[in-house]
């Protein structure tokens, strides 16, 4: 089943950070304070769906922008089409490939970046970097069905501020988008379990060498 990070549900839950709780049903594993050990940035340990959108700094009428990118266009579709129904959130264009998503990002200035990792022309990772070139403020989260551990790596390392299987219910990327644009970092469960295994094994080894 699904995880969320924090030590339980509601606003006491993102006080704690490190810890995984497999009870709430939420599908979301967040970054830590340990993150900076994984020279990732930290941010607070919480279920995006806990708390409101005003606790992200949003005002009235300042929806965020988000630019969706992927090479399927029935999928572009019916992700802007429920995006659309957020009063907080606008979606200001999508591209196919991470060429279009780069050629664009300075165009439209998007606060969010909703792109898959693996696409024709130009990949999502390498696009990441580019994107963070040209418009250092945009957020982005990889939506994708790779779950290579050598991808979630190398976006993490491209400034990926998320990165989101597919098989999460396409109705739950709205609270991603609020998430990661109020300073969080998500992972997929799955995803992140790979995470900290690489972590525990590179701290027995740092350790092995003392």
């Amino acid at each position: 089943g699904a995880m969320s990070a924090g030590g339980g549900t509601g606003r006491g839950a993102g006080r704690r950070r490190g810890r995984v709780d497999v009870a709430n049903g939420r599908g979301w594993v967040t970054r830590g304070e340990r993150g900076d050990d994984l020279d990732m940035p930290g941010g607070p340990v919480t279920d995006p769906a806990d708390e409101p959108v005003a606790a992200y700094g949003m005002l009235p009428g300042d929806p965020i922008r988000v630019r969706v990118v992927d090479d399927h266009a029935l999928f572009r579709r019916g992700l802007q089409m429920v995006l659309e129904q957020e009063p907080d959130i606008e979606v200001v264009g999508e591209a196919s490939d991470g060429s279009e998503a780069v050629e664009q990002a300075a165009e439209t200035l998007p606060d969010i970046v909703l792109m898959d990792v693996r696409m024709p022309k130009r990949g999502g990772i390498d696009a990441c970097t580019a994107i963070h070139d040209a418009v250092p403020s945009a957020k982005i989260i990889m939506l994708t069905i790779s779950d290579e551990e050598a991808d979630l790596y190398d976006a993490i390392k491209a400034g990926a501020m998320g990165y989101l299987l597919k098989e999460i219910s396409i109705e739950e990327v709205a609270s991603a988008i609020r998430a990661v644009y109020g300073g969080q970092c998500l992972i997929s469960p799955s995803m992140a379990s790979h995470l900290l295994t690489e972590f525990a094994a590179t701290r027995h080894k740092t350790d092995a060498r003392r």
